[in-house]
């Protein structure tokens, strides 16, 4: 006999019914609209009958500027998404070779392991903006024959250099949640150390850390605004130069609106999988 153990709360299992519902009545649901409406309704009342309501909606909410400055931030944010798309697959890599590294077991292998400790403590406790700062003015500022000055270069080696060493940390979550009796399954079989972690160990720790590895990848979606700081027209940088040549902070809802559509289906997605791979696991341990 197979299925989920009776035992199991539906609730661990992700149902079908959207997790930020819960479970509901028959009824829960007209009661939630309902006072889902009332709560935001008096907060819309409250905001819109405030005594500096139309200088904030004609400073934050002019449709005109809204229109006027969609085109050219919309546009900017190509250089914010080419940035994390070239920085997630750079991230990926360096993050795997530092887990890896740092997961090596044996003392002739602690040099690699200091070396990837060494880096991962360095770099999460440096703040990301000084990173990009020390990258971004430092290294043009050497002059070193044939070292590219671009800005976007050097914010895009900073953000790849911190943020590696936090999803490598993701990484070894999932290699050290590997049970051990599978790599020693994969030795008794005649498998090298490196075999047994690239087509044993490795395969089924990716597995476990896709949902982390997404919530990391919103956050770098985020922090590649923070490049502007040193001089690259992005996203944000478009914002703040619309914004001050008209003296209106429109623009920044703009910039605000197109991060969310960007992070938010993401982070559903994220949901999504974390989801699926609760009911995959009670269903294997309810199993017969």
């Amino acid at each position: 006999m197979s299925g989920v153990a009776p035992t199991t709360p539906p609730e661990l299992l992700g149902s079908r019914r959207s997790r930020l519902l819960g479970r509901m009545r028959p009824g829960g649901v007209l009661v939630a609209t309902a006072s889902t409406i009332v709560v935001f309704g008096a907060l819309a009342y409250l905001v819109v009958n405030s005594p500096g309501w139309s200088r904030v909606q004609q400073t934050f909410f002019n449709p005109e500027r809204f229109a006027d400055s969609f085109p050219d931030i919309a546009a900017a944010l190509l250089v914010n998404v080419r940035m994390f798309l070239t920085a997630e697959i750079l991230i990926l890599i360096l993050a795997l070779t530092l887990a890896v590294m740092r997961s090596l077991p044996g003392p002739v292998f602690f040099p690699f392991r200091l070396m990837a400790v060494a880096y991962i403590d360095l770099f999460r406790g440096v703040p990301g903006i000084l990173v990009i700062f020390l990258l971004g003015f430092g290294i043009p500022g050497l002059r070193l024959p044939g070292v590219t000055t671009d800005a976007f270069v050097w914010g895009l080696v900073a953000l790849v250099l911190v943020w590696s060493a936090y999803v490598a940390e993701v990484y070894r979550a999932g290699i050290e949640a590997v049970h051990p009796s599978q790599e020693a399954a994969a030795r008794s079989l005649g498998l090298s150390q490196g075999q047994s972690m690239r087509y044993v160990v490795l395969p089924q720790a990716v597995r476990r850390v896709i949902p982390p590895l997404l919530n990391d990848f919103i956050g770098l979606q985020k922090d590649t605004a923070l490049v502007s700081f040193i001089g690259v027209i992005e996203v944000f940088r478009r914002t703040q130069i619309e914004a001050g040549g008209s003296f209106n902070f429109t623009p920044y809802l703009v910039c605000g609106l197109l991060f969310l559509a960007m992070t938010i289906p993401l982070a559903r997605f994220v949901d999504w999988l974390a989801a699926r791979d609760r009911r995959r696991q009670f269903a294997g341990t309810g199993a017969r």
